[in-house]
């Protein structure tokens, strides 16, 4: 066969495959027209929770957008907060309200042994240098007073490695939206395509389609929570790709006021930024992948909310926000049994426990699919109490 006539099939065969791939997505962008959120509609009333976005990177490291342009994306998706965590950035900044949204200073510090975000911070951190030791790093966040959460833990690119340190730390990233987007790439026909095709006609659909928790994530999690209690974060690990405001409209953390504190963030920054991160810390904030509705009225009810502790033998009650109906599940993984009312969880041994709300909503073509909606931090079980 003639060089030319060989270069001309080999031509046509990729238009073939270029318009086909273009033809298949095709058909996500015409279903995510169709799709509809939220799925849970919002109470009439309900005063909202300060809601945010955690992990977020700007131009000062790989991030696509400066602080400045990442405030205006959380502004259009309606959040209060940004907790800034660009990799490496040890130069410390001040809260300030942009755009009036309010930027929380934080850091992601490479490590040789995965990556670690600290917020928080009472002071400078001493002797840390990328790709330093992760027990190394993790120790100086606690010495500088900050929090230390296990950035994207068990995702394959780069995990956390170092087991000290993981049972030092504090907090721990159970979803990642950076981590669904990797995941997707490794998946580009079954999950990439979907989520492209999607994003031409509905965005957040788009970034929801990407959203796949896998079961190793959570397994780790209640390993370590039946050593101390953990602060479990939904990531947005932003970068700009997709792009900020849509990822904020998909997924967010929320501040639950403690009984007896406002519901509005401090005009102070300082003070605003010391409110978030003692919201963060507590245990007591909640993801919540905002595509599928407001958690505002979610609770857990029967436990010591403080300390996250409850014991063999007690009934939590799951108390979910109104409005939600036939389409809201409860998931429990660990030591709980989910009772015959669908809302009630019996601890029936030592250990962890993560209960959840999912919620059905649109899939990748028509039709639903169960997705994660409000994810509270996981419950250390403790033995039975004595008495009579």
């Amino acid at each position: 066969m003639k060089p030319a006539v060989l270069a001309g099939k080999l031509l046509r065969a990729l238009l073939g495959l270029v318009l086909g791939v273009l033809g298949v997505a095709g058909f996500f962008t015409l279903a995510a027209s169709y799709a509809e959120y939220p799925v849970v509609p919002p109470a009439p009333d309900a005063p909202q929770w300060p809601r945010g976005a955690f992990h977020v990177h700007t131009t000062r490291s790989d991030g696509r957008g400066t602080v400045e342009e990442v405030a205006a994306a959380a502004k259009a998706a309606g959040l209060r907060f940004v907790v800034l965590t660009d990799h490496n950035d040890f130069v410390p900044r001040e809260p300030a309200y942009v755009d009036g949204v309010l930027m929380v200073p934080g850091v992601e510090l490479s490590t040789a042994h995965g990556h670690l975000v600290a917020f928080g911070l009472r002071r400078p951190l001493e002797g840390v240098r990328p790709y330093m030791d992760g027990g190394e790093a993790e120790a100086a966040v606690e010495k500088a007073g900050g929090v230390s959460v296990l950035a994207h833990p068990v995702q394959q690119r780069n995990p956390w490695r170092h087991e000290e340190a993981a049972r030092r730390a504090e907090g721990y990233e159970l979803y990642s939206a950076d981590t669904f987007f990797r995941d997707a790439l490794r998946h580009p026909i079954s999950r990439l395509l979907p989520a492209v095709g999607a994003t031409l006609g509905n965005p957040v659909h788009g970034v929801m389609l990407l959203v796949e928790p896998g079961p190793e994530s959570l397994a780790r999690l209640l390993e370590l929570e039946r050593e101390k209690p953990r602060i479990a974060l939904c990531s947005h690990d932003a970068h700009g790709l997709p792009r900020y405001e849509d990822v904020f409209k998909s997924m967010a953390m929320y501040l639950p006021p403690a009984e007896g504190t406002p519901v509005e963030l401090s005009k102070d920054a300082r003070e605003a930024a010391e409110q978030v991160v003692k919201g963060l810390a507590s245990g007591r904030a909640v993801c919540a992948f905002r595509a599928l509705g407001e958690p505002e009225g979610f609770a857990l009810e029967g436990l010591d909310a403080e300390r996250r502790e409850a014991h063999v033998g007690d009934v939590l009650t799951v108390r979910l926000p109104p409005g939600a109906g036939e389409q809201v599940r409860i998931e429990v993984r660990g030591v709980g049994q989910l009772g015959e009312d669908g809302r009630s969880v019996k601890l029936v041994e030592e250990g962890a426990v993560q209960i959840e709300a999912w919620a059905r909503g649109p899939g990748s073509f028509f039709g639903t699919q169960w997705r994660p909606w409000i994810a509270p931090s996981p419950i250390r079980v403790l033995p039975r109490r004595a008495g009579p």
